[in-house]
């Protein structure tokens, strides 16, 4: 495959997420204009941090006055879902080479749920899944340069701007339950989800409904190992 189709093929790929990324990341970039993050500490942020929420999070803790250690706790928290799915990627990111720490840097949400909806001749392909993450952060650089443009240059009524995180998730999520045609993992999300969101106080709601359901994903395959091995 020729490098510039090799490109090419990535880009198709990430459309979703870059119709995604370029207004949440110029949202982001002009709420950290507003809240009073030097412009290039923002850009900064999504290079070197690269973390969506986590992002937002840190700008809304910033502009009240949190300390560093508020900050890396809440990071911590909201990010904390990374530990659950990213295990499910060891196998596949082995023999990855140079691109192993990328791949783990840049691992998003929106990244994993491309990466793991490849087709099955195509999911063991460690350069696409990095010219995938890698074009993903771009996306988000260019959004958040684009955001604190704007910000320091116009008057920008930005409420409501960040859904478009929200809508995202909501597109992928259908376009995985497209492809997978696997109703358990969806109602599961579900069901933790809901449970979480009326029994959990909101800064435990997130942790709470991810680990909610990697148990019974655990509990899952356990039954399904004894059901095989019995039959």
């Amino acid at each position: 495959m020729s490098l510039p189709y090799a490109w090419k093929e990535a880009g198709k790929l990430t459309l979703p997420v870059m119709f995604g990324y370029l207004p949440l990341g110029a949202a982001y970039g002009i709420l950290a204009v507003e809240v009073g993050v030097p412009w290039w500490a923002a850009v900064m942020m999504s290079l070197v941090i690269y973390a969506g929420a986590g992002q937002f999070l840190a700008v809304a803790l910033l502009a009240a006055g949190a300390g560093l250690m508020e900050l890396a706790v809440a990071t911590l928290m909201l990010n904390s879902r990374h530990l659950f799915y990213g295990l499910s990627l060891l196998k596949r990111f082995q023999g990855a080479g140079w691109r192993k720490p990328y791949l783990i840097f840049a691992l998003t949400d929106e990244t994993y749920s491309l990466i793991t909806t490849l087709p099955a001749e195509r999911a063991g392909d460690q350069a696409l899944a990095f010219r995938v993450s890698l074009l993903n952060q771009a996306w988000w650089v260019l959004g958040s340069i684009a955001g604190v443009l704007a910000g320091s240059t116009l008057a920008f009524d930005s409420r409501g701007i960040e859904f478009a995180l929200t809508a995202l998730f909501i597109v992928l999520t259908l376009e995985q339950a497209r492809r997978l045609r696997r109703w358990l993992p969806f109602a599961i999300a579900m069901m933790t989800g809901l449970g979480a969101l009326l029994l959990l106080p909101d800064r435990h709601l997130l942790l709470g409904a991810i680990g909610a359901a990697s148990l019974i994903l655990l509990l899952h395959y356990r039954h399904v190992q004894r059901r095989e091995a019995n039959a």
